[in-house]
């Protein structure tokens, strides 16, 4: 395994390269960000949206769930923008008692249109256990209904323009912001789904189950003329600063997320600690190294703080993994014999690996989950206090 020299994610991580001088694309992401025209970039964003304005019942469509960046583009696009955007949810029906108030809030706050879509429970429980098998992770209905329900909805009642949020450069290796007009419908496919509908199709879903994940058409899109884009591509992104001000001035909530020691990414949803311990599971690191990452990156911690953050928060099972087995019918023995084999047909890491890191957390603290909060450094616990 190698590691950034700068951020410290792991060669595991999905794509990664490093350059010459062991630095990831990811930082060298974060540099081009620093040193771009950023109001050469926004102004480029006025006129793409100058172009969709006033052109029919709604300007854009804007995907939201009740988390941090959804509530964020919503802002973006009504207070700055002045649009009339139609809000759209997939909802995966696993929202947080504060995802469900947060999204209740930004459909007030912002004054918007709504339209939601929720899969039966019956259908999430045999997507989250069939996704095991098929990705590696629990959560191929929620990557691919993110990004179909909002495509479905653009072309059935004809608004060209969707808006998103956060650039695929912003922290992962998948892109740089040299891209712009590059995401396409194919693009939850790409980077989180990773099965089309076709292919995830079994003998207990049928290709009739599976409808509301699929894409529309090539064809359709074209003759619709649909685009869509990532705010962060445009405007400059910075998470924290977002946080607060959609908590003080706004009165968004955080909560605690398991498996990492921020409180706003994926508050929205009761899962995420079972996607990103399967990560662990899979690739040998989880949220909190992805999370440690941003924050060397931004200078907040060294790097024997972030190496102590990851010993704390990535080898933990989470509480939510109960839940999962419950509705989809694995053993906890089952659960991890398929991320086993999760794991070596990606091969970038040994089983012994993963026992020793889960050993060295049950060493120090036994099995049970410990208020971690005295490790985080005190740059980090102020800008959560701000």
């Amino acid at each position: 395994m190698h590691y950034c020299v700068r951020c410290g994610m792991p060669s595991s991580e999905e794509e990664h390269q490093l350059d010459e001088l062991g630095i990831c694309i990811t930082c060298r992401s974060q540099e081009q960000k620093m040193h771009m025209n950023w109001a050469e970039r926004e102004q480029m964003l006025r006129d793409i949206l100058d172009k969709y304005r006033g052109k029919g019942d709604y300007d854009c469509i804007v995907a939201i769930s009740g988390g941090k960046d959804s509530a964020w583009q919503m802002h973006m696009v009504k207070n700055v923008y002045g649009l009339k955007p139609l809000a759209v949810t997939f909802n995966q029906n696993w929202h947080s008692e504060v995802g469900r108030r947060n999204l209740e809030w930004c459909l007030e706050t912002f004054d918007v249109d709504h339209l939601m879509f929720t899969p039966a429970r019956s259908l999430v429980n045999r997507t989250a256990r069939r996704s095991l098998e098929a990705i590696g992770d629990a959560c191929w209905h929620c990557h691919m209904g993110v990004g179909s329900f909002p495509w479905q909805a653009a072309v059935k009642y004809n608004i060209p323009l969707m808006i998103f949020g956060e650039s695929v450069a912003e922290n992962s290796c998948k892109g740089t912001y040299d891209s712009l007009l590059e995401f396409n419908q194919d693009y939850f496919v790409k980077v989180s789904a990773k099965v089309p509908t076709e292919e995830f199709a079994c003998e207990y879903l049928s290709l009739r189950d599976l409808a509301p994940f699929r894409l529309p058409s090539y064809e359709e899109i074209k003759n619709k003329g649909v685009i869509a884009l990532h705010l962060g591509n445009y405007v400059f992104w910075d998470g924290e600063k977002q946080t607060e001000i959609l908590r003080d001035r706004y009165g968004w909530k955080e909560d605690r997320v398991e498996g990492t020691y921020k409180q706003y990414k994926s508050v929205e949803c009761v899962m995420p600690g079972v996607h990103d311990f399967t990560k662990f599971l899979k690739r040998g690191y989880g949220r909190g190294t992805d999370f440690a990452a941003q924050d060397r990156r931004a200078g907040l911690m060294t790097r024997e703080e972030a190496n102590e953050l990851v010993r704390e928060y990535d080898p933990v099972e989470p509480e939510a993994l109960e839940y999962y087995l419950e509705i989809t019918g694995y053993s906890r023995e089952e659960f991890y014999a398929i991320m086993d084999k999760q794991r070596e047909k990606l091969g970038v890491l040994s089983k012994e690996e993963i026992a020793a890191a889960l050993e060295d957390y049950k060493k120090r603290h036994g099995d049970k989950l410990k208020d971690r909060e005295h490790i985080l450094p005190e740059r980090v616990k102020n800008l959560r206090s701000s």
